[in-house]
């Protein structure tokens, strides 16, 4: 069993991580908005975080060593290709967004994601892939991912409308359970090379590359986005966007991938009522339903977290 002081650090992490994939989605919506494509603007986002970490890596010998005990783990199939494509998850949430938002409405595609990821979540653990022990189902386990979903749903329920096409809503499930999916081998990814920083410089490498590719073909069906805005904070994505994934990489050891995500949607609901409160967009405010909905969301954290007669804390 973990020690608790331990299993509080990592979900207070997650949960900060959450914050700033909040502050995230606001940035890399504004650029988006400004270039007319969201995924160049996600690939931006995705290549100044991969120019930082790579610097990073080349500079400090603990992390150059740590990149050669990961090349070496794939060298000894200690670690498998496949446990190394977290990042290209990440490429296709930010894939979904582009293809089916606009038809589904934000609402109705961020319920999708969060069940998708709590489900998957569910499973990702009860399969032992991350690097913890393999953890049941429990009841409060359960009880806290429904109470998840059910949570951001009353958090974006004013946004609401009739999607023509409600079956496109399985594409953000598929998304969310990628999601839960790519938490778990990133903590792989950070075993075998010992460095949170390494295993984030993978994913964003891998993420940048499936971008790429997606952004290619973007560009070739609706040609040249934009020209790129002056503002500086608007390249801040790939920064806000390693400390997410860096408090991710480090927590999922600790309390698990399930309490992992449903933190991270925590601060991430807690983040966007930050934003509306300190800088609301137009016409925008804060919804009593959004603050409903972030108490409900911890309270399911809190709910997953309790220890269950069948099994092991979560």
């Amino acid at each position: 069993m973990r020690r608790p002081g331990v299993r509080v650090v990592g979900a207070v992490l997650a949960a900060f991580g959450g914050v700033m994939l909040a502050v995230q989605s606001r940035v890399n919506g504004q650029l988006g908005s400004l270039l007319g494509d969201g995924l160049v603007a996600a690939l931006i986002s995705f290549l100044v975080g991969l120019v930082i970490l790579s610097a990073a890596v080349a500079a400090v010998p603990v992390l150059r060593a740590g990149m050669a005990r990961f090349v070496d783990s794939l060298r000894t199939r200690r670690l498998r290709p496949w446990q190394c494509l977290g990042g290209a998850a990440g490429a296709c949430y930010v894939t979904s967004q582009g293809l089916t938002v606009s038809l589904l409405g934000v609402a109705v595609f961020t319920v999708a994601v969060v069940a998708g990821q709590v489900v998957s979540s569910l499973l990702v653990d009860r399969a032992g892939i991350g690097p913890g022990d393999a953890a049941p189902i429990t009841p409060t386990r359960a009880v806290g991912a429904a109470l998840a979903v059910v949570a951001v749903g009353v958090a974006v329920s004013d946004e609401f409308g009739t999607p023509a096409q409600l079956w496109l809503a399985l594409v953000p499930a598929l998304a969310g359970a990628a999601l839960g999916w790519q938490q778990a081998v990133n903590g792989l990814v950070r075993a075998a090379a010992d460095s949170v920083v390494v295993a984030t410089t993978v994913n964003f490498g891998v993420g940048t590359v499936a971008l790429l590719l997606a952004s290619t073909v973007d560009i070739a069906v609706r040609g040249l986005p934009a020209p790129l805005p002056g503002q500086w904070w608007l390249y801040a994505g790939g920064v806000l966007g390693i400390v997410a994934l860096c408090t991710a990489v480090f927590a999922v050891r600790q309390i698990g991938v399930l309490l992992l995500g449903l933190c991270a949607v925590a601060g991430q609901v807690l983040g966007a009522l930050l934003l509306d409160i300190v800088a609301p967009p137009p016409g925008g405010g804060v919804e009593v339903a959004t603050v409903v909905g972030v108490v409900v969301t911890l309270l399911a954290a809190g709910i997953a977290a309790v220890p269950s007669s069948r099994g092991r804390p979560a």
